[in-house]
């Protein structure tokens, strides 16, 4: 039954793996010797898995970094006939990722970042045990000549020159600048010396349309500055420097201008050390290099740029991601907010504290000359003066905050909310004049995820997003102009759609897609909506090839809405076996998804990790399984109301509502054995795979928990958070379960594996055990997944036994 791949992973020689036989015989089920495989977990898994996605802004050509069986690439293809290339060579399933991919705008260079971000004492993963540990380096190759990357200097975050001749990066607070086809033979070109080297901790530097100039972020503690190196003089000066914060510096299409964002510097009560110290900024704001200085204390961390154009994101949840953020077109999973630091404000004062300090007016929190808390300000290169041109109107919830900060055409686009009560964010587009108003570009009926589910056309006139409005379950792909007007839906049928990245000829836009049956893929569609794309028939795709891969073996999930028991409404999808027939009654698994801030789809997911679990899903309903994935509450896809439902996580988990309504439900079918039946899923996904064996061990017979959270901190009886975890209830867990985690998780600390295990064991619970040293939260080797899913398969024969077409009247097993 499984097939090759189990003789291939048990050669591994790091995973431990540990096995507590304390089990009731009963419990045992006997595995059958006429067992056969319908298909094989390494056949759906085979084709190659887009991950990011860029093109060029002069010329027809778009990249993609890939995942093949853990041998990662950067691929390329270039119109008008937009032949596959692979550009790159890392031939091994050796555990370094790649990310951050780039593509300079004449097309003709590649850079990306080899090695796995740092976790939070600066180690890079090395799960494939390299004795020389890893790095994290920028890598380019020219598209000329595809298989000849050559490691450019250690570092990340890459911003390619517009013609390809070098990248500029940040580290250590300073900007760093490395040469793409010249030998390394000063200090600067070698990555050992700052290429500028500026007081304070400068971040986000940004390439002038021309290249002449890069614009960046100066923090320095209590004030910001947006710098300017100009390579004609080899000067940096500093745009309209004041006592504020100047952030997030974003270039005119004719680079003749910069617009930026504007907040008050740091009032007396929100500085480190008030108005003292050598007006240095604090050693803690300059990486870590020493103690606290003359300041005396740490100013707030400043956090890296992201998004599209170094703006602030929108928030994105993670875990899921590899690198806990995504790059520019990147759809690993992950999330955060990006753009440059401000200060936090402090707790404002009530007007009723005895303490007249704090009724001073600025001693606590600093304002702009008009009041305000923000303005956007633009600065004309020839004569150097900045204006402000827009600042919220008082009492403005709307543009708070501007996220994913773009400049297009005459105009500004960005994220945010109407007003708070709005179920999703919205694109905005807002004139470059004083007095302007903001347009609203988008509806608030379906979600836009995060940065890189939107994109300008490469003229500016155009946004095309991502969404589900109209279709829930689903995405596709939407334009609007910028200067307004009616949204038009541009990818139709029901695949699924994302991350658009539109072509320099305005004429096709590449995206991420996939349907039920056909794995994600690069694919090319018309920018204009026409009636042949009904169906997905207008779409050309170009990668993977599905050379062994058995789609006639995929089923169609079917959406299936419940209700918890109170009230609240959830999506789930339903996996039938094809060859499930009336009167049989099959064993059966309920999936639960991570986040919380994802929505399993009806189809092939585009971030990574839940692409493989659907795959996984396809898997099981190959070996005789009834599937149901829940898209519980506190999950995104569904509003605002349902991602901010109450009493979720530690303050009730209520979510475990959804998850329970929806094994009761699956129970309740008439072709469901329920004495053969379980749950399984990762990261929050294993948080609730433990609540439900923990609380519901007589519905859900056993568990495979892949890095999830047992407890969140606090071990009081009393304490809500405490109630809300599994522990809380472990004395009821009867269930075995099968427990996979890696040591150098970034998102679940390992610790909390460690812990459950001795619950388990002063308990007698059966559990079996595989860790993976030097890994993350999902594992960067293919080899570790085949073998995971492997043991999985083994230990679910173990409880319900083996896959057999023949056996009477129990279901096929």
């Amino acid at each position: 039954m499984r097939g090759t791949s189990r003789t291939v992973v048990r050669r591994l020689s790091l995973v431990a793996v540990v096995m507590s036989l304390v089990v009731a015989p009963s419990l045992l089920a006997e595995r059958r010797p006429d067992a056969k495989a319908a298909v094989s977990i390494a056949s759906i898994l085979k084709p190659g898995l887009p991950l990011e996605l860029v093109s060029a802004k002069k010329v027809d050509r778009v990249a993609w970094i890939s995942y093949e069986e853990g041998k990662r690439n950067v691929f390329t293809a270039a119109g008008p006939n937009f032949a596959v290339v692979r550009a790159t060579a890392f031939l091994k399933d050796d555990g370094v990722d790649l990310t951050g991919l780039k593509i300079s705008d004449d097309g003709s260079t590649l850079v990306f970042v080899r090695g796995h971000a740092m976790n939070n004492v600066g180690w890079v993963a090395n799960p494939g045990g390299d004795p020389n540990g890893t790095e994290r380096a920028i890598w380019a190759v020219k598209v000329a000549t595809p298989g000849l990357a050559k490691r450019l200097a250690e570092g990340s975050n890459p911003e390619v020159a517009p013609d390809g001749s070098s990248v500029v990066y940040m580290k250590e607070g300073q900007i760093y600048r490395a040469r793409i086809g010249v030998p390394a033979t000063t200090a600067i070109d070698k990555g050992e010396a700052p290429f500028i080297k500026a007081w304070g901790r400068n971040n986000g530097p940004k390439f002038s349309p021309d290249g002449r100039y890069i614009a960046f972020s100066s923090n320095r503690t209590t004030h910001s500055f947006i710098g300017l190196y100009d390579f004609k003089t080899n000067k940096v000066s500093y745009v309209s420097p004041g006592v504020d914060r100047d952030t997030t510096p974003v270039w005119s299409p004719d680079g003749k201008k910069i617009a930026f964002l504007r907040r008050p510097g740091a009032a007396f009560g929100a500085q480190p050390s008030p108005g003292g110290g050598s007006g240095m900024p604090d050693e803690t704001t300059l990486g870590g290099r020493g103690g606290g200085g003359r300041n005396g204390g740490a100013a707030p961390a400043a956090a890296a740029p992201g998004g599209r154009q170094g703006g602030v994101q929108p928030a994105a949840a993670a875990p899921g991601g590899r690198q806990g953020g995504a790059a520019q077109g990147g759809r690993q999973g992950g999330g955060g907010r990006g753009g440059d630091a401000t200060a936090p404000a402090p707790p404002q004062p009530q007007g009723t504290d005895p303490n007249p300090l704090l009724q001073q007016a600025g001693l606590y929190r600093g304002q702009l000359p008009g009041g305000n808390q923000l303005s956007m300000m633009v600065a004309d290169l020839a004569t150097g003066e900045a204006k402000e041109v827009w600042q919220p109107a008082p009492n403005d919830t709307r543009t708070s905050n501007l996220g994913n900060f773009q400049w297009a055409k005459d105009a500004i686009v960005f994220t945010s909310l109407a007003k708070p009560t709005d179920e999703s964010n919205s694109y905005w587009s807002m004139k470059m004049t004083p007095g302007a108003t903001a347009v609203q570009l988008t509806t608030t009926e379906g979600i836009i995820e995060d940065a890189t589910a939107a994109a300008l056309s490469k003229d500016g006139s155009t946004l095309y997003y991502c969404t589900n409005t109209n279709d829930i379950d689903r995405r596709h792909i939407w334009a609007v102009p910028v200067a307004g007007g009616a949204p038009q839906q541009i990818t139709t049928g029901d695949g699924i759609e994302n991350v658009p990245v539109p072509l320099a000829s305005g004429k096709q836009i590449a995206v991420l897609s996939a349907d039920a049956k056909r794995p994600m893929g690069i694919a090319l569609w018309p920018t204009a909506p026409t009636p042949v794309s009904v169906g997905g028939k207008a779409q050309r795709v170009l990668y993977p090839s599905l050379t062994g891969f058995p789609m006639d073996k995929m089923v169609v999930p079917t959406n299936v809405t419940l209700k918890a028991a109170d009230g609240t409404e959830f999506h789930n999808q339903l996996f039938l076996p094809a060859d499930l027939k009336p009167g049989e009654k099959r064993p059966a698994l309920i999936f639960v998804h991570g986040g919380p801030a994802r929505q399993m789809l009806l189809g092939w997911h585009y971030l990574s990790f839940y692409h493989v679990f659907y795959g996984v899903n396809q898997w099981l309903v190959n070996q005789g399984y009834i599937v149901m994935s829940v898209n519980y509450r506190s999950g995104v896809g569904y509003g605002r109301s349902f991602r901010q439902a109450p009493q979720t996580g530690g303050g009730g988990n209520s979510e475990y509502q959804d998850v329970l309504a929806a094994g009761k439900w699956l129970a309740a079918r008439p072709d469901v054995d329920t004495e053969r039946f379980g749950i399984w899923g990762l990261s929050y996904g294993g948080l609730l795979t433990a609540q439900a064996l923990a609380r519901n061990s007589d519905l859900f017979k056993l568990g495979i928990d892949l890095a999830g959270v047992h407890v969140r901190g606090q071990l009081d009886p009393n304490n809500l958070a405490y109630k809300s975890s599994a522990i809380s209830e472990i004395d009821k867990w009867k269930s075995p379960v099968l427990l996979v985690h890696g040591d150098d998780d970034r998102n679940v600390n390992f610790a909390q594996t460690v812990g459950l295990v001795q619950l388990l064991r002063a308990r007698n619970v059966y559990h079996e055990l595989i860790v993976f040293p030097d890994d993350i939260h999902e594992t960067l080797l293919h080899s570790r997944w085949m073998y995971t899913f492997d043991r999985m398969e083994a230990f679910l024969e173990k409880f319900f036994g083996e896959y057999s077409p023949t056996r009477a009247g129990g279901g096929g097993r």
